[in-house]
C-alpha cells in the first residue's frame, strides 16, 4: 500500500513524514483497502490557499482538502488510485493548539476526514456530519489501536 508523502513550502515539518505514514497505512488497512494508494501533501497556509481558490472557488486557507482520482461514473482505470489528501500545517497546528492536542493528533484528524472525502463521504448534512464523525474517530482509534 503506497502512501505517498510530500511537502511544500514549508519552514519547519512539526510531524514526522515516518510517522505519518504509517498512520495512513494503518487507516487503510482498518478499511480494508491494503493495496490502495494515496498521496498526501503537507503544506503551508498560502499553498492550500490557492488549490481552495482555483478548484473549489473558495479564496481562503482551509486545514485539509481532498482530491479523489475517481469523482463520478467514469470508468476507472487505477481502481487502488484514492487521490490526494492536502493538509495545512499552520492551520492544523493554531487548531491543535486550539484543542489542546498534539499537532500530530490533529494532522491524523484530518487525514482520516480527508481519505472520507476521497471514498466518497459528505458532512452537508446534520445526519451525514454526525455519521462522518463516527468514521473519521473509528480511524483515528484504528491508529491508536495499530500502535
Amino acid at each position: 500500500m503506497p502512501v505517498w508523502l510530500s511537502s511544500r513550502r514549508l519552514e519547519r515539518r512539526p510531524v514526522n513524514h515516518t510517522d505519518l505514514r504509517w498512520r495512513a497505512e494503518a487507516m487503510l488497512e482498518s478499511l480494508g483497502l491494503p493495496d490502495a494508494e494515496l498521496s498526501i501533501l503537507l503544506c503551508d497556509d498560502a499553498t492550500i490557499r490557492e488549490l481552495n481558490r482555483q478548484y473549489r472557488k473558495k479564496d481562503r486557507a482551509t486545514d485539509v482538502l481532498a482530491f479523489p482520482m475517481h469523482d463520478g461514473s467514469g470508468p476507472r482505470t487505477t481502481p487502488a488510485l484514492l487521490g490526494d489528501v492536502v493538509i495545512s500545517l499552520p492551520t492544523a497546528s493554531r487548531q491543535a493548539a486550539e484543542r489542546d492536542r498534539p499537532i500530530v493528533q490533529e494532522v491524523t484528524f484530518l487525514l482520516a476526514h480527508g481519505l472520507l472525502h476521497l471514498l466518497g463521504h459528505d458532512h452537508a448534512s446534520k445526519r451525514e456530519e454526525r455519521k462522518m464523525t463516527a468514521r473519521t474517530e473509528a480511524l483515528m482509534a484504528a491508529v491508536e489501536a495499530a500502535r
